[in-house]
């Protein structure tokens, strides 16, 4: 009797449920299926009823034939419900993926026609594709945790304040200047404003000078929210002990890194983002070159600039203030052999990638210890 050696093989396929939400204010649109090909569960929610939510979860897995356990893959675009819905799906056993919307791909052959309906279809089937290996089909945010997150509060705060500052402050100027006046803004602003005298040698007028009055008033108030924010950042750096402060006091042992630039790189990026290599770095502060070729045609668009706005403004600043303090440095003399001779457009166009090679050297400083090529330190 010849032996049976033929093995069977037993496995259980056990499908996702995945859902779609696009969110507003008023309310929500879900979006249910467990595959391509199949018509999709379409349902409407009031905004945050998380209990309708996972009742909508529950009666999808009903409605597909799925057990309880069924495991739901779920997505929604980032905005400005931010990130505790991801962390409420996530504390449900659900794997959700929040979506970076700039990198959803539109039909470009015809006018956009846009309708939450059609949005979360859209979501539900690039969400498939996504999980089934098609990894480019659009950009994963990394949610930060509520603590990462409610550390970068401080700074976004202050630049906040200071644009509202300087708003005040055109504001004040501008009034002034309809009248042919020019004033400082000093401590001593409003005595001076009872002093002032316009064309024909009389004063304001009452409602001008009210005006002035009220509008000094709300730029004391920002200045001083301004100065307490300040003051609460250098305890911060003076006594606290945490790796992000920490962190921060690495960078400003380097000459040419101030106290805003160190704190809003480390805040923003360094801190908590998991950067697997440089090109990742590059493409999250939009410093990344973005080539065009196609047939005879092959130039450079410039930059993408599709990245973290307030860091790409604070990295062009650093290289400026680079080249001032550090003109040692290997970053220094390759832009001075490679740019620093050409027309102010090209000394431009150096800047920013002085302003990439930076940004990567900072980050190997502070992952790897490796100080930047001929780079002073402050004393201790």
């Amino acid at each position: 009797m010849v032996p049976d050696t033929t093995k069977i093989n037993h496995t259980t396929f056990s499908p996702n449920l995945y859902m779609a939400i696009e969110l507003s204010n008023a309310g929500w649109k879900l979006s249910f299926t467990v595959g391509l090909g199949q018509a999709p569960r379409l349902r409407s929610l009031t905004a945050r009823d998380l209990t309708g939510l996972l009742e909508e979860i529950r009666l999808s897995k009903m409605r597909f034939g799925l057990p309880e356990s069924a495991p739901v893959v779920s997505c929604y675009e980032a905005g400005r419900d931010g990130f505790w819905l991801h962390r409420y799906l996530s504390a449900q056993g659900v794997t959700n993926l929040v979506v970076d919307s700039a990198s959803i791909e539109v039909n470009r052959r015809r006018r956009r026609v846009k309708t939450d309906r059609m949005d979360v279809g859209k979501l539900l089937t690039m969400l498939i594709r996504y999980v089934q290996g098609e990894k480019k089909v659009w950009s994963v945010i990394h949610p930060p945790s509520p603590q990462e997150e409610d550390q970068r509060q401080l700074h976004r705060e202050l630049m906040a304040l200071k644009r509202e500052r300087t708003h005040h402050i055109n504001r004040i100027k501008g009034l002034l200047a309809s009248q042919g006046v020019s004033l400082a803004i000093k401590a001593d602003f409003l005595d001076q404003l009872e002093a002032v005298r316009v064309w024909d040698g009389s004063g304001l007028l009452e409602g001008l000078r009210n005006s002035l009055v009220r509008e000094h008033q709300r730029y004391q108030l920002v200045q001083e929210q301004v100065h307490q924010i300040e003051l609460a950042r250098l305890e911060a750096i003076r006594t606290a002990n945490t790796p992000a402060i920490q962190q921060v006091r690495q960078l400003l042992r380097l000459r040419g890194i101030g106290l805003n630039s160190a704190w809003l790189y480390v805040m923003e990026f360094f801190s908590w983002r998991d950067f697997r290599n440089r090109r990742e770095l590059g493409s999250l502060s939009g410093l990344t070159p973005t080539p065009y070729q196609s047939g005879d045609s092959d130039h450079e668009q410039g930059i993408s600039k599709a990245g973290n706005r307030p860091i790409r403004a604070m990295a062009i600043e650093i290289a400026w203030a680079w080249l001032r303090y550090q003109p040692d440095s290997a970053l220094s003399h390759w832009y001075q052999n490679r740019f620093a001779h050409g027309s102010s457009r090209v000394r431009r166009i150096g800047i920013v990638a002085l302003a990439r090679k930076l940004l990567i050297a900072l980050w190997q400083y502070l992952e790897l210890g490796v100080i930047p090529a001929g780079a002073r330190l402050h004393k201790a």
